[in-house]
């Protein structure tokens, strides 16, 4: 099956669903991109690779652009997946390793109070998690090796010892923190779209050290992972809603 390649877009033909992959930045779209290509072969999904940009707001309007133009072409896309590098908490997430949200959370979206953090939702408003389907979790992780866990969505990544305790306080499942996985989630829930986030962690969630950070080894890690990724996308994409 002929396999085309634009700006990290790749193609094959139109199959009944079709999948989304919402990088932030176009570095993290090749990599994705790079990981498919070769595993690609045969499949019947159509898997669209773009970068709709850095943090929340932006990768969720981006996200629901692409996916009401392809409605209106009455090619709709059947799930949409976030992906990319991201910062890990440890021990659970080494660097190199990837990860599989069970929950994608907005860690940050809320009020401070003299009693600490309250999210929104305590507030009466919205809503601060998204939970991936169980199943295509699984099948995620059993295919790639990842973790599965929380990943968090914040606005300011942490840089402080104090910053990442109070977060795992709040969230002991957590796993992961990076800045697009709400925004694209909630453009896909708004859309009836189902959702994934995986990330390939690059750094410690902590204080800030450039030169611990892994990135091109977190990137490597993300094309492995997408390329045994794309057998499980194409199961979602064939027989599950």
């Amino acid at each position: 099956m002929e396999l085309q390649a634009e700006e990290g877009r790749l193609i094959a033909a139109a199959g009944p669903r079709r999948v989304l992959i919402a990088t932030a930045v176009p570095v993290e779209r090749d990599a994705v991109a790079a990981g498919l290509a070769p595993a690609h072969g045969g499949t019947e999904a159509r898997l669209d690779v773009v970068a709709v940009g850095v943090g929340p707001a932006l990768a969720a309007a981006r996200t629901a652009s692409a996916l009401t133009a392809a409605a209106l072409r009455d090619t709709p896309y059947g799930l949409v997946v976030s992906a990319g590098i991201a910062g890990g908490f440890q021990p659970g997430a080494p660097v190199g390793s990837l990860v599989v949200a069970d929950e994608v959370v907005a860690a940050d979206l809320g009020a401070e109070t003299a009693d600490g953090f309250l999210p929104v939702t305590e507030l009466g408003f919205g809503t601060v998690r998204h939970r991936p389907p169980p199943e295509l979790v699984r099948r995620a992780a059993e295919a790639t090796g990842a973790r599965t866990g929380a990943v968090l969505t914040v606005s300011t990544v942490t840089g402080t010892a104090a910053r990442a305790a109070a977060l795992r306080e709040r969230h002991p499942t957590a796993l992961a923190e990076a800045m697009e996985g709400f925004g694209v989630a909630e453009a896909a829930v708004a859309q009836g779209v189902p959702v994934l986030e995986i990330r390939a962690i690059s750094n410690p969630v902590g204080p800030r050290d450039r030169d611990a950070w892994r990135v091109p080894d977190a990137l490597a890690a993300l094309t492995e992972g997408f390329g045994k990724l794309a057998p499980v996308l194409e199961g979602w994409n064939r027989h599950d809603r």
